[in-house]
């Protein structure tokens, strides 16, 4: 089995949005291969985006030396035949071209690269994604809330948070069908904020033939700033 070079990355979280969407599981089972099961939450699936601005390097680098990076990913939250909670992350896209490089290679994750447009006004954010093969673009514009949506499968915030920093070790598709990277990141100030949406599409949640009407329908948006983290890589599942 592989083992990749680099095996941590550390910097800070400048900006990380989830969009999270309540999904019917025998739809999203349509997307998530073996052993990787849906993690319920109220009888749905969840399943969503993650935007991301980082400025990272290595762990063994000093302070100053990192790059700059925007980052999309969509994700589903799952159980591993354990029972113990992951995502798993079918496309990962990035504007460095330096993480496509050693995405799946020296790091852990097949990178695609993507064109991504910002305009982040603190209780204001637009975010879009379009990636180069065309194949995945996505439109996020939202605003600053004080609680989660009513009809959300979440309580509050606070279960929300939990949630999702419970799925902190992700896996991703390789070039091998039957094997998928393992990435795990580690967060020394994990806080999350709600997000009003005002306007999502995905080119993934917006697939008919995988997700057919009323089988998918936004539950919340979750903000995150000036997170100080850590990126590790774990041992590849291989099935």
């Amino acid at each position: 089995m592989r083992s990749p070079i680099l095996t941590g990355i550390t910097g800070v979280i400048e900006r990380r949005i989830l969009v999270n969407y309540r999904v019917d599981p025998t739809a999203i089972r349509s997307v998530l291969p073996a052993p990787f099961e849906p993690q319920c939450v109220d009888g749905y699936a969840i399943a969503g985006i993650c935007l991301i601005e980082l400025r990272v390097r290595p762990s063994w680098a000093p302070a100053f030396v990192g790059v700059r990076s925007r980052n999309g990913a969509h994700r589903v939250a799952v159980t591993l035949p354990d029972g113990s909670p992951a995502v798993y992350v079918p496309r990962r896209d990035t504007d460095a071209r330096l993480n496509v490089a050693v995405g799946g290679r020296l790091f852990p994750g097949v990178q695609n690269h993507a064109m991504f447009e910002v305009d982040d006004r603190g209780h204001h954010i637009t975010m879009a994604l379009a990636s180069d093969d065309g194949s995945t673009h996505l439109n996020v514009h939202a605003a600053a809330a004080d609680r989660l949506p009513a009809d959300s499968v979440f309580d509050d915030v606070a279960h929300a948070s939990d949630f999702f920093e419970s799925g902190s070790l992700g896996y991703s598709d390789t070039a091998r069908a039957d094997c998928y990277d393992g990435l795990e990141l580690e967060t020394d100030n994990w806080s999350v904020t709600p997000l009003h949406v005002l306007e999502a599409t995905s080119s993934f949640f917006n697939d008919k033939d995988n997700f057919p009407p009323g089988s998918v329908e936004l539950d919340n948006a979750l903000l995150m700033r000036n997170i100080h983290h850590t990126w590790r890589a774990r041992e590849a599942l291989t099935v």
